[in-house]
């Protein structure tokens, strides 16, 4: 209560000659607006009241083992139970089948945007939220895929589903180039690395005018046909939209998949303790190259997805700015954690557009929910949660028997 009062107060005094002192130059007068200390005073103190309010509250649970949202609770008992497991993809499914019926071109669109966002967040959370390799360029994977697919379909007429697999590989191939100058560097040179990389990237996109045709880009690009038939922009829109939501599919399968492997469990260790990786056997260097690798390949494959759903690109579309929306998704939402992705993404790219309204108070609000999130929640809104293999009594014995 008393610090809250200084705050007000002192709150109070700061602003005084901007919001009470009104001086009228043509009239020659000052005009008086005493109700606005009331306003300010009384906000502030609540203001202050509620923060300091929680943080206290934040360190009275300092010490539990684990501090477990009303969000990730339900999420745990709703997966530890199969029906209703089962039950809840098959609603959610539902609901993505149906969403592009039901809605505008424009909410289409939106969720196209968001879904191409998870893709990103989730490959950038094999090299930041696995391996702990902190990647401040990687939004040059995502221009890569984005270019190829572009340039290949003005020179030669290649179709999406034949660039696909190659961005893939393209991507694949330029992270292996980044990873191997960057082996020997961790924290912040690492950053600054990468982030140099992606500047690198760009400008060379943006300069290199014969061949990407410079800062005017390229327009054109062809959409993906459906067995050969070209469609319209709604139906070209919905089936971007279902093919987004197979690519999401096959992304959350396989980094499940990587996470619960021998090489994601590898990338934990890498991310926990780098020399204690090393002294168990580890090899560093292919484990830091297949993070980069497998990070960039699906950058790579968003990148051609962008290309086609945008139909023009050019290098301001991939600017620092993109990687630090899909970095800010992978640590919001949780390092590690599938889900988190997934809900920070969400929240990141949806809710900026929706709020629109808001005009000039749209960053501001937008800005104010990341500092929550990061003062209140660190590790994130759904944090990642590491499989416990556990031993019962039952199987000691028998073992012991045998």
């Amino acid at each position: 209560m008393k610090k809250s009062l200084l705050a007000a107060l002192w709150f109070v005094f700061l602003t005084f000659p901007i919001m009470v002192i009104r001086v009228n130059t043509i009239e020659k007068t000052v005009v008086w607006h005493w109700e606005r200390i009331g306003y300010i005073a009384v906000s502030i103190f609540f203001g202050s009241f509620v923060w300091r309010w929680l943080l206290a509250r934040k360190e009275l649970k300092k010490d539990e083992s684990r501090n477990e949202t009303g969000l990730e609770v339900l999420l745990t008992k709703v997966q530890s139970n199969a029906g209703l497991k089962y039950a809840a993809l098959g609603l959610i499914g539902l609901i993505a089948v149906l969403f592009p019926q039901v809605v505008d071109l424009y909410q289409t669109n939106i969720m196209i945007s968001c879904l191409v966002y998870i893709v990103l967040g989730l490959g950038l959370n094999i090299v930041v939220g696995l391996a702990g390799l902190l990647d401040l360029g990687y939004v040059a994977f995502y221009a890569i895929g984005a270019y190829a697919y572009a340039l290949c379909n003005m020179h030669w007429d290649i179709g999406f589903w034949y660039m696909l697999p190659v961005g893939a590989i393209l991507g694949a191939i330029l992270g292996i180039l980044l990873g191997f100058p960057v082996l020997r560097l961790r924290g912040d040179y690492l950053a600054i690395v990468t982030l140099g990389f992606g500047e690198i990237i760009r400008l060379i996109l943006e300069n290199w005018g014969d061949v990407t045709m410079g800062p005017s880009g390229i327009s054109s690009i062809a959409r993906p046909g459906l067995f050969g038939v070209k469609l319209g922009v709604i139906a070209s829109t919905e089936y971007m939209y279902y093919i987004m939501i197979g690519l999401l599919i096959f992304t959350i399968f396989s980094v499940n998949r990587l996470q619960n492997s021998r090489i994601g469990r590898a990338w934990l260790a890498l991310r926990e303790d780098e020399i204690a990786c090393q002294a168990m056997g580890i090899d560093k260097v292919k484990t830091k190259l297949m993070a980069f690798a497998l990070g960039a390949t699906w950058a790579g494959m968003a990148g051609v997805v962008f290309a086609a759903k945008t139909t023009f690109i050019n290098p301001a579309s991939f600017t620092f700015w993109e990687s630090a929306i899909i970095l800010s998704i992978v640590v919001i939402g949780g390092m590690g954690s599938i889900r988190g992705v997934i809900a920070g993404a969400i929240i990141l790219v949806l809710l900026p557009e929706y709020l629109r309204d808001f005009a000039e108070f749209r960053m501001l609000l937008f800005g104010a929910i990341m500092v929550l999130v990061m003062v209140f929640r660190p590790q994130g809104l759904i944090s990642a949660k590491r499989k416990i293999y556990a031993y019962t009594a039952t199987n000691t014995a028998s073992a012991g028997n045998e």
